[in-house]
């Protein structure tokens, strides 16, 4: 017998209205200074269906900006913008978390104007879109370690930011090869003080960022996203299964709202982390295969997950959990207007017609 993935799931203090989470999508559409404006209110409010909105990657300081465009939560104006957002959503009934995420090594000079810190001086392979064209990657800054509690505070008031725009919580970034995951990896992290060098060490730093963000605004209002032995942006970790235990072991006493694991293809072992965390988990499929509603209630009915986020076809269907209700056919995804741009292949996918 399937679990009912329409039905209310408690989530904590919150009701969501079902078990279908909207992935974290860049969507490089921030206003001036970075900060959301109506569109992205909009956007938002569409697709407020889910039963939890996590927003797209936004960084909570300007050196940690990782590409164009991408809404932050460091000034007051973003604050403005992004209260715009939550207003919108809670007015359409709907959740939103938004995802806090520092690039680290992903970044670039001619987007924010500083050089890229990460935990060692250890540069990506490849090229990074910086708004007037593709630039090799810089050789990012390591950061001391007397610096590490100031990127701590910064991720704390992002996280009080959020709050004060009305926004329901925040998910910590710790996947993808940003600044969190960047600590977890070894061939990212070869620092010799206590953050690095042993798993349980290189655990250190994100364990600090979540447990101070959790006294910040409330274990209950934080969740946080892994994507263990994920190669995205050039990352490769070497005891990924006794980094990801470690981490697990030490979040699991903050009581936090969720664990969000992305699968990759080189790892199975997702599931054995869900049985560890304490709490609520939240799956995706990432790049291994299709977000359907046949594979959500595969992954939630075998227990690797409490919820399953679906990414692209909520960028496509504003309504996509009627549908999937429904059975209805999605509208077609068009890629090419993915990342910025204006309202078209962002606000004006059509929802089914009453």
């Amino acid at each position: 017998m399937h679990i009912d993935l329409f039905a209310p799931y408690q989530l904590g203090s919150f009701t969501l209205k079902n078990r279908f989470v909207m992935a974290p999508m860049t969507r490089n559409r921030a206003g001036e200074g970075t900060a959301p404006t109506a569109l992205n209110a909009e956007y938002y409010a569409q697709r407020a269906g889910a039963g939890l909105i996590i927003t797209e990657a936004t960084q909570p300081s300007l050196v940690g900006q990782g590409y164009p465009n991408t809404p932050g939560l460091h000034t007051d104006d973003q604050v403005a913008g992004w209260k715009l957002v939550a207003d919108a959503v809670h007015a359409n009934d709907g959740m939103i978390f938004v995802q806090l995420m520092h690039g680290g090594r992903i970044g670039h000079t001619a987007i924010t104007g500083q050089q890229p810190v990460a935990p060692s001086p250890v540069a990506p392979a490849g090229e990074l879109f910086t708004g007037s064209g593709m630039q090799p990657y810089e050789e990012p800054r390591e950061l001391a370690t007397d610096e590490l509690p100031l990127i701590v505070a910064q991720f704390v008031d992002a996280a009080e930011r959020a709050r004060e725009a009305g926004l329901d919580g925040v998910e910590l970034h710790a996947a993808n090869g940003y600044l969190l995951h960047q600590f977890l990896a070894d061939n990212t992290n070869v620092r010799t003080d206590g953050y690095g060098g042993s798993p349980s060490s290189r655990v250190r730093f994100v364990v600090d960022v979540a447990t101070a963000v959790a006294q910040a605004i409330g274990a209950d209002r934080v969740g946080i996203r892994v994507s263990p032995a994920g190669q995205f942006n050039d990352m490769a970790e070497t005891e990924t299964e006794a980094t990801y235990a470690a981490l697990i072991e030490a979040l699991n006493p903050l009581g936090l709202a969720y664990l969000h694991v992305t699968e990759g293809p080189e790892t199975s072992f997702g599931g054995s982390l869900v049985k560890q965390f304490a709490g609520v988990a939240i799956f995706s499929t990432g790049f291994t295969g299709p977000s359907t509603i046949e594979t959500a209630r595969e992954a939630i009915d075998a227990g690797r997950g409490d919820l399953f986020a679906i990414g692209r076809d909520f960028l496509a269907n504003p309504d996509l959990v009627e549908r999937l209700r429904t059975g209805a056919p999605l509208n077609e995804q068009r890629q090419e207007l993915f990342y910025g741009g204006g309202r078209d292949g962002y606000t004006d996918y059509p929802a089914l017609s009453r």
